[in-house]
């Protein structure tokens, strides 16, 4: 989920993690039903996995972006982490934080030789928890055959995909939030007084462009479908800052993107970002007399952070993912192969068979909570909104009329839609 777009200076990086992060991130630590796809079927379906019994004690190492307590993408890995040892006796997680490229912790040391180290103190598998690392997993499964290895939100050892690398010993592993995010776009639809949504991006990549996309769509479709209104009338503007978080220097400074937003009429602000700006800024506006509200991103408790605002929460759910791979690697049926895991349908919150989640905030009514509740049936149904006619931003014909978009087709979006507002790709 991470891409490898940036080298940055010393002192922006230092101010950065000083900012971002509470732990010390120089060492490896020990940790204290079918469902219908965005396309067609590439995921294993969502099954609670039971506790494994294992005679010998299993390490497994992780290499965390960001920090395990970062309240988005890094913790809720970290947390599948410790579910992991929750549900297999003698299993042991080992991580590393703040692992990106260019990160002062590690000058001089590559990605690829610090899952050695996590090798040296024992692991058996290891986890490279983002796009960042994507190069770096790749050189370290071939040099290290024997070791298994997760490749969270890469495509490399997808038969269908553009990279298709052969990789006996790798699983790529992604949770199919498209849905969740379709979901945050119904709320902010729902609830908008003025038909004008911002959407609050991080970096543009292929994963960014669909994920702000699907907002849209959602959006898109409570607002025409739903409430009857008209298309043309709904606004949705996306504004990139350049990474998933704040870097002074570096990127945008998101609380700035999130207020040029509101005080240009924007009511709702969803966030594509690892951090909660969208609703500290919200909660800011509101707390002034505004009728403002917004839809976080990541991590399931982030409403917390502005409850009376917050209109929802499109999540990643880590755990039964790794559960799953994990025990094929203890139990010898491991096989490499590219898993975009979906939704539980019956209970799209369960922590045990879903992979992604939606988690309401204060902030909906209970009439737009009924209204959601009726899209995320229809979506359980077999909605399918990347379904044609859609047209590309700059016009292109992307899905004719009735036609579904591919797996394909959705991972690698190579420009917003039509009817965004906002950069399609990076600037030079």
């Amino acid at each position: 989920m991470r891409t490898k777009v940036f080298k940055i200076t010393l002192l922006a990086m230092i101010i950065m993690i000083a900012a971002t992060a509470c732990g010390t991130p120089a060492t490896a630590t020990q940790a204290p039903a079918t469902q219908p796809p965005v396309t067609q079927p590439t995921a294993v379906p969502p099954t609670a996995v039971p506790p494994v019994a294992t005679a010998e004690p299993f390490t497994f190492g992780m290499l965390l972006v960001g920090t395990k307590n970062d309240q988005g993408w890094s913790q809720a890995h970290y947390d599948a982490g410790l579910y992991v040892e929750q549900n297999i006796p003698g299993a042991k997680m080992i991580y590393l934080e703040n692992v990106f490229s260019g990160s002062p912790a590690y000058t001089g040391t590559t990605t690829s030789q610090l899952a050695e180290q996590l090798v040296a103190q024992g692991a058996k598998l290891v986890i490279f928890n983002s796009d960042d690392m994507k190069d770096e997993a790749t050189k370290f499964a071939q040099d290290h055959p024997d070791v298994n290895v997760i490749m969270a939100s890469g495509d490399q050892v997808w038969q269908d995909g553009q990279a298709n690398i052969a990789m006996p010993n790798m699983v790529n592993i992604m949770g199919r939030v498209e849905y969740m995010k379709m979901m945050g776009g119904c709320a902010a639809a729902l609830t908008s007084q003025t038909g004008k949504i911002g959407y609050l991006g991080p970096l543009i990549n292929d994963e960014t462009r669909r994920l702000a996309a699907s907002a849209y769509l959602g959006a898109k479709y409570c607002w025409a479908n739903v409430l009857g209104k008209d298309p043309a009338a709904l606004q949705f503007k996306v504004t990139w800052i350049g990474f998933w978080f704040y870097i002074p220097g570096f990127s945008s400074d998101p609380t700035q993107v999130a207020d040029d937003f509101f005080n240009s009429g924007y009511d709702v602000v969803i966030s594509g970002i690892d951090t909660t700006e969208a609703l500290t800024e919200a909660k800011k506006f509101h707390d002034a007399g505004n009728a403002t509200w917004a839809v976080s991103f990541d991590y399931k408790t982030n409403c917390n952070a502005a409850p009376e605002v917050c209109l929802g929460v499109p999540y990643f759910n880590w755990g039964p993912g790794y559960l799953a791979s994990i025990k094929t690697a203890i139990d010898g049926t491991w096989k490499s192969e590219f898993q975009w895991l979906g939704p539980d349908w019956t209970d799209i919150n369960n922590p045990d068979t879903g992979s992604v989640g939606y988690t309401k905030g204060d902030g909906l009514s209970a009439e737009n909570s009924t209204k959601l509740d009726a899209f995320i049936a229809q979506l359980a149904g077999g909605l399918n909104l990347w379904t044609g006619p859609i047209n590309l931003q700059d016009g292109t014909v992307y899905l004719a009329d009735g036609v579904v978009g591919t797996d394909q087709q959705v991972w690698y979006l190579h420009q917003l839609l039509q009817g965004m507002e906002g950069q399609s790709v990076p600037s030079n």
